[in-house]
């Protein structure tokens, strides 16, 4: 049975309370023993798209990197480019985004390195064997480090009904092409009747894939790689889906490139949930998104599978329902917990260890 640890927190909470707690489930926890000298320290961190206000913020976490570089190891700070159109889809940009929402070494006394380079073409193929993958495309220096620490916004999604550690791990740590190949059965459909033709999805579409006829947007789906952006951006809830399968594919794969994230790192990695301003939709929505319920807390463990059950189990404590379910029906956040289970990533079994 797995172990996870978990300090719980109120609504605005300051960022000194909030930083301590995560300290507290670090030493707790034992982490400390992952990291040697000398070694590389890949820190997984979602940097928040602009005008997001709901992901971690850099105050949280300078305590928990002071105490990672008294192991003297190397901890840098990291994400990979983005799919869609936005602030984050090279290295320069994301950099630029990064340093905005104050995640700089100034800050934090730790570097920030977008671990696919720049134009997203650092990246390797790591052998698994999944069911729908026996490789999967991993960000080099994510891949080359020695340990991982995952930090993870837990947030609704249009696509996958949640994003915790799993999402965080294969997303994440995949340059674009490897996004892209988790969305390659994602193919949007245009409601003609929904449709006001204001072009905000052609906007948004990074393949140029969208254009108006006819007063309706249409989509070409040869150009199409299934990024969802038109999905999330639609005001008018015109674009969804085509085929009902979708996001059981896309966790699955999510599920097989987590795998591949911390492959040959056994014992070398370390997860923490930010259940906090938990909103309808990820940290890419260059949005203030107001927040489905109220604050619960951190969570702490070595093992991906437990802390998003835990996280689950929380979120319907909390809020009396499965709100995430509530929220997207027709998206089972539940395929990527258990097809990481089944490919040994983890175990939805855990023991929940309160820390004050």
């Amino acid at each position: 049975m797995s172990k996870v640890w978990f300090s719980p927190i109120g609504d605005n909470s300051s960022p000194d309370v909030i930083s301590q707690k995560v300290l507290k489930l670090y030493n707790a926890a034992g982490f400390e023993k992952i990291f040697g000298k000398n070694e590389f320290v890949a820190v997984k961190i979602h940097f928040g798209e602009k005008n997001n206000t709901g992901h971690i913020k850099p105050q949280w976490i300078k305590p928990l990197l002071d105490a990672v570089k008294e192991k003297e190891c190397k901890p840098f700070l990291t994400d990979t480019n983005t799919l869609y159109r936005g602030e984050r889809q090279n290295s320069i940009d994301h950099l630029m985004q990064a340093y905005a929402h104050g995640f700089s070494i100034e800050n934090l006394g730790v570097p920030v390195i977008i671990a696919d380079g720049l134009l997203s073409k650092n990246h390797s193929e790591v052998p698994i064997d999944g069911k729908r993958h026996k490789s999967v495309k991993i960000a080099n220096d994510i891949l080359h480090s020695h340990s991982l620490i995952v930090l993870s916004h837990v947030t609704g999604h249009i696509l996958t009904g949640m994003g915790a550690a799993i999402k965080n791990l294969a997303m994440g740590c995949a340059p674009r092409s490897g996004k892209q190949v988790q969305h390659a059965d994602v193919k949007p459909k245009v409601n003609e009747e929904k449709c006001r033709a204001c072009g905000l999805c052609i906007k948004w579409c990074p393949r140029d894939a969208i254009h108006i006829y006819d007063g309706v947007a249409r989509i070409d789906i040869e150009k199409c790689y299934g990024c969802g952006e038109c999905i999330a951006t639609c005001r008018y809830h015109a674009i969804k889906s085509s085929f009902k399968n979708t996001s059981v594919s896309l966790q699955e794969s999510m599920a097989e490139y987590a795998l591949g994230a911390v492959k040959d790192k056994e014992g070398k990695c370390c997860y923490f949930n930010f259940i906090t301003h938990v909103t309808k939709e990820c940290d890419c929505m260059d949005k203030a998104q107001d927040k489905i319920t109220g604050d619960i807390g951190i969570l702490a463990s070595y093992d991906p599978v437990a802390i998003d059950k835990a996280t689950v189990d929380l979120l319907i404590e909390k809020a009396g329902k499965d709100i995430l379910k509530d929220l997207w029906p027709e998206n089972d956040y539940r395929v990527q917990i258990r097809h990481a289970e089944s490919l040994g990533l983890g175990s939805e079994n855990y023991e929940l260890i309160r820390v004050e």
